[in-house]
């Protein structure tokens, strides 16, 4: 009898470890698709970013050439089409600064050439010392690449080719005029990016990135889930590494409302975003300490009241209703209750007992949500002074 019981206790467990296994799959696999349709949907969006980028370019050579051909007469005047998608393709927010390095930079190049070639002649090491004193006379000037990068592409031309360099030095710097200004045309006047919707497209994966690192954080903590906790640390330092792009965009959408006339009346809407950005990145860094510190407090097996992850839910309800602000026009309204209500339990949590990485997690929720109310709209005084309300009403 006792064998048999254990033998039925037996399957059971295996029963039991079998459909813990199968849960455990089906989450995994679960996370996998989610993982995979969020990169499709960041994918597109940026499909559609770039394509405003490739019409410009597209546009901008065909342009380039037909006024380069027409002014200087030339069959094949590559170099202003060059120029032109030259500056379509620099990064957003550089693109008037990248056009007077570009002609800076020829310009440059074609005094060098034209005072050494005539000294010490042309072949192959006369080219070296050509390009070498380019960059040189570019880098005490400059340490711009642009600057530095077209006045030794200027030298190798004019060096490798001195034989007809005389017909060379003036298209080539006719060409760069007109490239670097039909760029900025069509990229100011013709086709200019709507700032509004390349920033909403930018913005909004990195908002809803951070708020399923959030999620995940707080689930990790009611579950006291070490892999989990370890695996929303990995996606906060993954969104670190997005943050380059999502100032570049915000660069490129002010340029567009100062110089674009079309753009002008998107000026307000644009610095509304743009003095919040710096609080939505102050926020990725410090959920990022938050995330770290509850890797370590589950594996200290420090103790976890239940307001502690409920705090970091709502911390991650406020950055995704700040994302539904941004791609709706929504009010702040409810950004800033769940980052109030996070303030909330994460006092409670204090006043419950916390050891020293969840302390270290209340005074993280407190500071992104104060970085929260602020991205709103809502100035420093202000929230610091909601903050403090709300922590000393739990007391």
């Amino acid at each position: 009898m006792t064998g048999q019981r254990e033998g039925r206790d037996g399957r059971r467990g295996s029963s039991r470890r079998a459909g813990l296994d199968a849960e455990r799959f089906d989450e995994a696999w679960e996370r996998v698709n989610e993982r995979g349709r969020a990169a499709g949907r960041d994918r597109m969006q940026q499909l559609r970013v770039k394509s405003v980028l490739a019409v410009q370019a597209g546009l901008a050579a065909a342009l380039a050439w037909a006024v380069a051909r027409w002014i200087t007469g030339m069959p094949s005047p590559i170099f202003a089409p060059a120029a032109a998608v030259a500056v379509i393709t620099s990064s957003f927010g550089r693109r008037l600064s990248n056009t007077v390095e570009l002609l800076a930079g020829v310009t440059l190049g074609i005094i060098v050439s034209d005072l050494l070639i005539g000294a010490v002649g042309a072949g192959v090491w006369q080219t070296g010392v050509i390009v070498a004193a380019s960059v040189l006379v570019a880098l005490a000037l400059s340490t711009r690449g642009g600057i530095v990068g077209n006045a030794s592409g200027t030298a190798v031309l004019l060096g490798a080719l001195s034989s007809s360099r005389h017909t060379l030095e003036f298209p080539r710097f006719v060409d760069a005029l007109i490239g670097g200004g039909v760029g900025l045309v069509v990229t100011l006047l013709l086709v200019p990016i709507n700032p509004l919707r390349i920033m909403r497209r930018v913005a909004a994966p990195t908002l809803r990135q951070l708020a399923d690192q959030l999620a995940a954080t707080a689930t990790a903590l009611r579950r006291r889930d070490h892999e989990l906790a370890d695996r929303a640390l990995s996606r906060s330092q993954a969104i670190g590494t997005d943050l380059g792009r999502f100032w570049d965009v915000f660069g490129g959408a002010k340029e567009t409302v100062d110089l674009a006339p079309a753009r002008w009346p998107r000026r307000r809407s644009v610095q509304h975003y743009q003095l919040g950005a710096p609080d939505v990145d102050q926020a990725v860094w410090n959920t990022r300490v938050l995330a770290r510190r509850a890797v370590v407090l589950i594996e200290d097996g420090e103790p976890i009241p239940e307001s502690l992850p409920d705090a970091v839910e709502a911390l991650g309800a406020a950055v995704h209703a700040v994302q539904e602000e941004v791609l709706a026009d929504q009010g702040p309204e409810d950004a800033r209750r769940h980052a109030l209500n996070a303030v909330a339990a994460a006092t409670r949590a204090e006043l419950a007992g916390t050891g020293l990485s969840g302390t270290v997690i209340v005074g993280q929720v407190r500071t992104a949500a104060s970085d929260i109310l602020q991205a709103t709209g809502m100035d420093r005084a202000e929230a610091l002074r909601r903050i403090r309300e709300v922590a000393a009403a739990q007391s």
